[in-house]
């Protein structure tokens, strides 16, 4: 079942999802609480809930279908999503978190892996649970880190060192895109546009000692 408030959004999403051997389309909500009727009445076995919709928010939304007794499992879509949400999240009975920019390819393989029983964050399954939450609480930015986090910090350190995108993924147990995104997100942070920019600021900040 598709829950989400844009329509155009829900009609690209059932077109897609429909074109898979396997996969049903059972129904579409346009808020939260028709979101958690619906799932009532229809019983699918997975949720592709948006995080922001009108009226009450998907976590808000996922709470109620926390409490319904329901056997369904649910993807959380997101346009942004911080850390902290997503602990609420996974606290909350949420399967799975996927960004609205992620792949078609991406988002099907989240399907697959969170109705197989596992857990999927961002671009990847999710082996252990108790792992993935004390990464997630012990990634909150540390005092004068110009708002990036102890992962970020890492990458940083690595990258001044002259790493690859590939060594850091091995070396922090990621893939190569997880990698990517990241650094996007810290070019953005730190004000830089390039890996040489970034090895710089890491220089001239001290940032290296984080590894």
């Amino acid at each position: 079942m598709i829950a989400d408030d844009q329509s155009l959004f829900r009609e690209g999403l059932r077109k897609l999802l429909e074109a898979e051997s396997g996969l049903t389309v059972a129904g579409e909500a346009r808020d939260g609480d028709e979101a958690v009727t619906l799932t009532r009445q229809l019983q699918p076995d997975v949720v592709l809930l948006d995080l922001a919709m009108s009226h009450k928010s998907g976590l808000l939304a996922l709470q109620r279908l926390n409490g319904t007794g329901a056997h369904v499992r649910t993807i959380l879509l997101a346009s942004a999503i911080n850390r902290r949400e997503i602990v609420s999240a996974l606290q909350l009975g949420a399967r799975g978190v996927v960004m609205k920019t992620a792949t078609s390819e991406l988002l099907l393989k989240a399907i697959r892996t969170v109705t197989e029983g596992q857990y999927w964050i961002g671009d990847e399954p999710i082996v252990d649970l108790v792992d993935t939450f004390r990464d997630l609480m012990a990634e909150s930015p540390p005092a004068g880190s110009f708002g990036l986090t102890r992962r970020e910090l890492k990458i940083v350190a690595m990258v001044a060192v002259g790493r690859t995108n590939r060594k850091i993924a091995e070396g922090l147990s990621l893939s190569e895109a997880t990698v990517k995104h990241h650094l996007t997100v810290i070019f953005d942070k730190v004000g830089v546009s390039s890996r040489l920019e970034l090895a710089q600021f890491a220089a001239r900040h001290r940032l290296r000692e984080s590894i």
